[in-house]
């Protein structure tokens, strides 16, 4: 569980969570085509305590999530990949 605490004590820019997860309902439903093919997704701070998760494909790799990705501005997913506490999801950067 993040906390605001957690979040403020993070290095500016820190991926402090990442893995992997299907593009489908049960996983992060992304898009009606290629359903099942694997996604990579980072949980990322910002510069002013703010953080943001970022998602592409898999095969993509990690790094170009990192700067390329789509951000997640699906509240259930956001809470799915990177559980937290309601401070720290209020610093969620939409």
């Amino acid at each position: 569980m993040l906390t605001l605490d957690q979040l403020k004590a993070m290095e500016p820019g820190e991926v402090f969570a990442k893995g992997l997860i299907s593009n489908s309902p049960e996983g992060v439903y992304m898009t009606g085509n290629d359903l099942g093919r694997e996604l990579i997704w980072v949980a990322k701070r910002g510069d002013f305590h703010d953080w943001g998760i970022y998602i592409h494909w898999a095969s993509f790799g990690e790094e170009y999530v990192i700067t390329n990705g789509d951000k997640l501005t699906n509240k259930k997913y956001i809470n799915m990949l990177v559980p937290c506490e309601d401070q720290a999801f209020e610093y969620y950067r939409f």
